[in-house]
This record gives structure tokens, sequence and C-alpha cells, in this order.
């Protein structure tokens, strides 16, 4: 939607995404990384307990509320695109509605500011991944999903983490790929 990845991202402390909730140093969990290694942009999480860090977010949603879900809420959807389709037109009456005590709107001020500084969006889609800690067999092939997935032999006996996509099984030792396979 705003066609670029931005350099930080700062989402709600929530349980979902959050391994350690940490007060001063929250640490995400392996799919939200890995979400973050692909955008190439750091997660750094709002501070739990903390309401100042999520202040403007908080306007911005009830914006949306008022101008947006009001609007529709006597209405009915049966699929989620018939919902998007309904929402394009008002979110962009919102973004181009004038600022009140500022010179502009939210389109212009994005295009002003916050366009200019955002990264390109990669070639690939993100596709969601679910980690799992495995271990090398003597043989070794590796089992993930009751399928067994060849690695090289040298990391035999040792533990790799298995990045596993809809598609595809990767197979990670420290980080690093060793192996990839399409999914059984």
């Amino acid at each position: 939607f705003m066609g670029g990845v931005p350099q930080l991202v700062v989402p709600d402390n929530a349980r979902a995404m959050i391994a350690d909730p940490d007060r001063y140093e929250p640490r995400s969990n392996d799919s939200v990384l890995d979400f973050a290694r692909h955008y190439g942009t750091s997660i750094l999480p709002a501070r739990p307990y903390c309401p100042q860090d999520k202040g403007k977010v908080e306007v911005a949603v009830q914006i949306v509320e008022r101008w947006i879900m009001a609007c529709l809420r006597h209405r009915r959807f049966d699929t989620v695109h018939e919902v998007n389709d309904a929402i394009g037109p008002l979110l962009k009456r919102l973004n181009e509605r004038p600022f009140q005590k500022l010179p502009g709107n939210r389109a212009s001020m994005f295009a002003a500011i916050d366009a200019p500084a955002l990264q390109p969006l990669p070639t690939q889609r993100y596709e969601i991944a679910r980690f799992k800690t495995v271990k090398v067999h003597i043989d070794y092939h590796v089992e993930v999903d009751l399928h067994r997935y060849s690695v090289p032999h040298a990391l035999v006996g040792q533990e790799l983490q298995a990045r596993v996509t809809s598609t595809t099984v990767e197979l990670l030792h420290r980080g690093q790929r060793v192996a990839s396979h399409p999914r059984d």
C-alpha cells in the first residue's frame, strides 16, 4: 500500500509477536524476525505498560474508526474482498481531507516526508514460515512433519532450525542455509 519499506517498525508488544517481553530489550519471535529480515527492516516493539509509546498510533486508529468504520457500520459484507473494495474510496477520501491546524493533508505529508525515506520492496513476496528445531540423524536426514530431508553429512548429530513454508523446507545452521527442499 505504501510502496516501500520503512527502516523501523514499532508494533505493539503483543504476546503473539514477542518472545521475551523485557521492558528494556524485548525480543521478537522467530517469525517476526524472519519477516523483518526479508524486508530489510528492524522491529522495535513498544514497551509494555507505556501508553506514551503508542499515542500517535492510537489516535490514527481512532480516526479510522470514526471516518471509515462508522460509514460501513450498517453494511453487510460476504467476503474480505468486498470489505476492501468498500474501504478503498473511504481511505482515499480520509487521506485527502485537509488538516485542521496544518497546511496540506495526510497524502501530501506522506508524499513529502515519508515516501522518500522508504526503502524499495523486495522482488519476492514474503511467505509466512514457521520454525522448528530439528536434530540431524546418523543417516544425515532430519524429520519435519513426518517427512525426511537430507543435509550435509558433516552436520550429523547437530541441531538445526527448519524454516517451513507452504512450499519449501529450508534447513539453517547458525543462521546460514545449508539445505533447501520442496516440501513433501
